[in-house]
């Protein structure tokens, strides 16, 4: 075994210069005449050596014709460029009177290219990387050149001591064995980030801001805590965008410096931070250039409040909309400049949105590369520009994030350039694609619920037409669910999802004695009616069957199990309007979610009524956003309607409404039964409020502390008559509970304990003082 190509690296420029000499000597030792003379002529060339290689091409690189005239120069500038063409392992050329004999050494075929020691990356990613082939030519330049890809695919894994020794075995035949022997080292981890400059915001802020995560005591299930150093730049852009989201205009990372400890097992990672003075909004004015625009009705569309901290996300939105409004009423080429003045004194930036006419520039074409199994058309319908429109760099940005924003893509690179005339621009879309489909096996743990298992199938991009379809079945303790979603989001090429849902549930004795059944199909409707509201409609169609229902129950579950034999067929249009700014808000500090719903059932079916749900939810960020405060109020009712009545699996039970409570612990109950049966409410209410702080651990620990309070009820029932005692079904009893939780986004998913007391309660309602819940993927 050989070391051929470093041999290769470190005598390269020796053999040229001994080469070169021994080419001037053997011409001395040949012909003596011939060196002393200026210039030479060979009749004749002879190719040896060439077993693939064709003469002519030999012939070619050399550069010497037969009855031409060459100087000694030209001869060592023929060796140069065959030794220079990487075909051949050793060159000479040797002048033999009125021949010139160019003597020849094939490099070898390469037989096998075999991994040895790597275990981290598998032999067929490793082939991926590199060049060398079986069944093509040795170079030692490219075995080198592989030997540093390898290198650099550890390094994006954070093993930064990778060493990676290439081996050249000679076979017969004039070929070779090629071996990468890799030592791929233990993975170098983020030892500590730090940061210099910081004032308003504290380092365990500034963490939870960053992708890469610090090393902890669970490092070995923690992969963002591997050093990678293309991620810093990620990092320092989502440092920039936290500040000048919160007003912070003149914020810099001026430098990311990160060491090798002395163990070279680690990173200590430094951020260097100018944080520089927040500024708010000023004075909010609107100027029209353009004849036809109305300024004034153009500043309406501002909405923004002058003494607000700046956001530019806000601007961004204004801009949004003034350059909407102005397409709608056919203005084309209109453009709006948001002009800033700084106030350094009050630090309050004025803001003049100048309504302008644009260059008369159009869309020529939308090229697009990179998408091997994406449809084009999922890709064109993130477009509000077609071929033909006018040019609108706002809405190419816009079509950049949406594109990205689907998850189909590792990259997605949207810019213009110019097209067949000075007023015509092809717009280049390049991505690359990655992975969509996941084969997920989970787990969940509740106090009550009890253990579960299930298994998910999912694929965000089915056929390559960017449709969602997932497939699911889980089992837990007492319950077994299973069901099928598919989504089409661009239905009608539109901002359209047409979804379906399928499913099949079935639960045995679960906290109730009695067994339940339920399957149905909804096919939906869903589609955006403002910037962050969007309103789904929806029809369902499903068969619940109540059973098992046990002698010592209610009087009240016995008959509703002996109506048609406890099976009831639901027919239901319904609709849900969704308010959220969680995401999408112009404040980040704060988000904002409403949503209503209600389904009407009696098109067809054994029920007739209406269900109506509620949620509005708000949550802010404080003390320098370190604590999150958040705020719930919901709410649900239900209203037979004819001589249609409700049974105990229309009802509502509580259940994940309010903490503190077992399973089916709250609510009307019949006491007078054995059983003591929980039978739902016709309505319920509840408000939660939570504050989520840090415990002073180190963020890599993710661990976090809450302190919350519910109060709310479930009450209400059609008839008592067939009940010997029932209690809480009519009044609206309040119950309220506060608790304290620790909160851990631990490697095998989130963990929740909850320690809870009940302030108010009724005697027949069932506490539970701790809960711990949990979910995960594996």
């Amino acid at each position: 075994m050989t070391d051929f190509g470093l041999r290769a690296k470190r005598s390269g420029k020796l053999r040229v210069l001994l080469t070169g000499a021994a080419v001037f000597l053997a011409i001395a030792v040949t012909s003596p005449e011939m060196a002393l003379a200026q210039s030479y002529k060979f009749s004749q060339l002879r190719i040896e050596g060439n077993a693939r290689i064709e003469p002519a091409t030999i012939i070619s690189f050399a550069g010497i014709g037969r009855n031409e005239t060459v100087s000694a120069g030209a001869l060592n500038d023929a060796y140069q460029r065959l030794q220079a063409s990487g075909l051949f392992e050793k060159v000479e050329l040797v002048p033999q009177g009125g021949t010139l004999v160019i003597r020849v050494t094939e490099y070898p075929t390469v037989s096998i290219v075999n991994f040895e020691g790597n275990k981290k990356l598998k032999d067929e990613q490793l082939a991926e990387v590199i060049s060398t082939q079986s069944r093509k030519v040795f170079s030692p330049a490219a075995i080198e050149a592989d030997a540093a890809k390898i290198v650099e695919a550890y390094a994006s894994m954070g093993r930064m001591a990778v060493r990676v020794d290439p081996k050249v075995i000679r076979r017969s035949d004039n070929r070779v064995d090629v071996a990468f022997e890799i030592k791929e080292g233990k993975v170098t981890e983020v030892e500590r980030i730090s940061f210099t400059g910081n004032r308003v915001y504290s380092d365990r802020r500034l963490r939870r801001v960053l992708e890469s995560k610090q090393a902890g005591l669970l490092r070995a299930f923690v992969q963002r805590d591997t050093f990678v150093a293309e991620r810093l730049n990620l990092d320092r852009q989502l440092l920039l965008d936290f500040y000048r989201a919160r007003g912070y205009v003149d914020a810099e990372v001026s430098g990311v410096s990160s060491e090798m400890t002395r163990n070279r097992d680690g990173f200590f990672v430094t951020f260097n931070v100018k944080e520089g003075q927040q500024f708010r909004f000023g004075n909010m004015t609107t100027i029209s250039e353009v004849p036809e625009i109305d300024a004034e009705e153009f500043g309406k569309l501002m909405k923004i409040r002058t003494g607000a901290i700046y956001s530019p996300t806000a601007v961004d939105y204004a801009v949004t909309r003034m350059e909407e409004t102005a397409l709608r009423q056919g203005a084309q080429f209109v453009r709006v400049e948001p002009r800033i003045t700084r106030n350094e004194r009050d630090r309050t930036l004025d803001i003049e949105f100048a309504v302008v006419r644009g260059p008369r520039i159009f869309v020529e074409r939308i090229d697009i590369e990179g998408n091997n199994t994406t449809l084009d058309r999922v890709i064109r319908r993130q477009f509000g520009t077609v071929e033909g429109d006018p040019f609108n760099p706002r809405e190419i940005r816009a079509s950049a994030e949406r594109i990205r924003a689907l998850g189909l893509f590792s990259t997605a690179d949207v810019n213009s350039r110019q097209g067949s005339s000075a007023d015509r621009l092809v717009v280049d879309v390049n991505v690359e694609e990655q992975p969509t489909g996941s084969l997920s096996f989970g787990a969940t743990y509740g106090a009550a619920a009890g253990f579960g298992l299930n298994v998910n199938y999912s694929e965000r991009n089915f056929l390559g037409r960017g449709q969602y379809i997932s497939v699911n079945y889980g089992s837990g303790t007492d319950n077994k669910s299973s069901g099928i979603t598919f989504i089409e989001p661009g239905f009608l090429g539109r901002d359209l999802k047409a979804g379906i849902n399928l499913w099949y549930n079935t639960t045995d004795n679960a906290s109730a004695d009695y067994n339940t059944e339920s399957f149905g199909i909804s096919p939906s409707l869903d589609f955006p009616i403002s910037r962050n509201g969007r309103l789904k409609v929806n029809y369902t169609l499903a068969k619940d069957r109540l059973m098992g229902v046990s002698t010592d129950s209610s009087q009240i579950l016995l008959d509703e199990a002996a109506l048609n034999g406890g099976e009831k067929w639901k027919s239901s249009v319904g609709y849900t309007y969704t308010y959220d700014t969680r995401t999408t808000g112009i404040d980040p500090r704060f988000g904002f979610l409403f949503r209503f719903g209600q389904d009407f059932y009696g098109l067809g079916g054994d029920y007739e009524g209406i269900k109506t749900t509620a949620l509005a939810r708000v949550q802010r960020k404080v003390l320098n956003e370190e604590v999150t405060l958040k705020f719930d109020v919901e709410g649900g009712a239900i209203k037979s309607l004819g001589s249609s009545q409700t049974n105990v699996l229309d009802r509502f039970s509580g259940n994940g409404v309010m903490r503190g409570f077992e399973r089916n612990g709250l609510g009307p109950r019949d006491v007078g039964a054995v059983n003591e049966d929980a039978l739902g409410g016709m309505y319920y209410a509840v408000a939660r409020a939570e504050a989520e702080f840090p415990l002073g651990l180190p963020s890599e620990y993710s661990l976090s502390g809450a302190l919350f309070a519910d109060v709310g009820s479930v009450w209400g029932l059609e008839t008592t008559a067939s009940a010997s005692n029932t209690q809480g079904s009519q009044d609206l009893s309040l119950r309220s509970v506060v608790g304290a939780s620790i909160l851990w986004t631990s490697p095998i998913g989130p963990l929740r304990l909850d320690f809870t007391k009940a302030l108010q309660k009724e005697d027949y309602d069932k506490e539970q003082n701790f809960d711990l819940s949990i979910s995960t993927e594996f």
